[in-house]
């Protein structure tokens, strides 16, 4: 059964993306047209008028449990021609009923370290009603597979150790504008509403959707998870800056790759979810990222004890944040700076939905620290109204905040806060 349709035929394709002549078809509809933030850097690698334009692409055999599997062409790496491996549902697809799949948001779904396209991925998202895709961006097809055409590998090496190379030949660079092209290969999709799709992506792929947030401003919300900038300050690769010959190296990096770089042109709303004891993407570092995003919706979930991991299924505020801005459901509570008045901490928070509880949350251990051994106090706070009062946390806390759940069991906080005196 067709679910989706194509028209077989070739067309122009820019410069940036690389056609594999005579085995990929052109894309059905007109993906939108990225217009660039006047904020972003100069020094800006990624032709976006060109990465706008919706990649050429394939169907392949590999489709599984509903979804289908396809390649799409992406950026020319060391002069020669890229493939991406991509797994793609719909709730059509999923049920075996192309009638289900009209005017459908869509999701662009983003792999950690170590992940490839996930077909599990994309199912949960078109069984929650929306059209999904995960792409490879470690030059793998099926199973893991090195694809022959594949751009550069995922490994910290391949991200850091290439620094002198051209910047078209190194991995932030491939992994991003393959994130750009699926956009714009999903936004083509007959079946897809080209003004309703989200950005997420999971621990570097948290890094690259706080770069791609801030490029690509035809999503209509973001939520990267763990992944951030300031890597060059505190994270768990401040070795491999070490390694680097010497400062020009160094600045190069954080000027290109970065996500300081680039977060702050971000202008949908942005959910920022990270957790107390992520050893990769430690607090200060996290909220220096979300400190960059001005953009209008900007939300908050640090949780104290929550590790690193690659899950799909949660946490529940993903969706209902995202839900918010492709369905019209009811938004998520947003919890106002927090501040100490007196003996007290607290913060107004805006909300539809009823209040169940919140909690006051700090620590004491010295910054930067070890996020996997640090400990997290969690004391009650009261809700009154539209406030949240808690006891106020002690004078030797090196950051504090304040969380609430509402009555549909989704927890949001406040931003971290970090008394002067805990900033080594």
């Amino acid at each position: 059964m067709m679910l989706l349709k194509m028209k077989l035929r070739y067309r122009y394709l820019p410069a940036a993306v690389v056609l594999l002549a005579g085995s990929l078809c052109s894309a059905a509809g007109n993906p939108r047209q990225i217009t660039p933030a006047d904020t972003l850097p100069k020094t800006t690698p990624w032709d976006l008028k060109a990465l706008s334009a919706a990649p050429a692409f394939k169907w392949t055999a590999n489709s599984v449990k509903g979804v289908r599997a396809l390649h799409y062409s992406g950026p020319a790496y060391k002069g020669k021609p890229t493939r991406v491996f991509a797994y793609y549902a719909t709730p059509g697809s999923m049920a075996g009923d192309a009638s289900k799949d009209k005017n459908l948001p869509a999701m662009v779904l983003v792999h950690g370290g170590g992940g490839t396209a996930f077909d599990r991925w994309v199912q949960l998202w078109a069984k929650r009603g929306y059209a999904a895709i995960s792409m490879d961006l470690a030059g793998c097809g099926p199973k893991r597979k090195r694809l022959e055409d594949g751009g550069p590998d995922q490994g910290d090496g391949t991200k850091f150790g290439a620094i002198d190379q051209p910047n078209t030949d190194q991995w932030t660079y491939h992994a991003v504008a393959n994130v750009i092209l699926a956009h714009s290969l999903i936004q083509s999709f007959d079946e897809v509403d080209a003004d309703r799709t989200a950005l997420t992506g999971i621990s570097w792929g948290g890094y690259l959707t706080c770069i791609v947030m801030g490029l690509d401003n035809r999503f209509k919300a973001s939520v990267p998870v763990y992944g951030c900038g300031f890597l060059h300050d505190n994270s768990c690769w401040l070795g491999w800056f070490k390694k680097m010959s010497d400062d020009k190296q160094r600045a190069k990096w954080v000027r290109l790759w970065d996500p300081s770089s680039y977060a702050g042109s971000a202008s949908m709303p942005v959910l920022f979810v990270n957790g107390g004891k992520d050893f990769a993407y430690p607090p200060d570092s996290h909220a220096k990222t979300a400190a960059l995003v001005k953009a209008p919706g900007k939300n908050m979930r640090f949780v104290p004890n929550l590790r690193h991991g690659h899950i799909f299924d949660r946490p529940k505020a993903v969706e209902v944040f995202i839900g918010h801005y492709l369905r019209k459901g009811v938004a998520l509570p947003v919890v106002a700076p927090a501040s100490v008045a007196g003996d007290k901490a607290i913060a107004t928070v805006t909300t539809k939905t009823k209040l169940s509880s919140a909690s006051l949350h700090y620590t004491t251990e010295k910054l930067p620290g070890s996020p996997k051994s640090r400990k997290w106090i969690e004391k009650p706070a009261a809700i009154a109204g539209n406030s949240i009062t808690a006891e106020a946390p002690p004078r030797d806390a090196t950051i504090w905040f304040l969380t609430v759940t509402d009555e549909r069991k989704v927890l949001v906080s406040s931003e971290l806060v970090f008394p002067a005196k805990s900033i080594p």
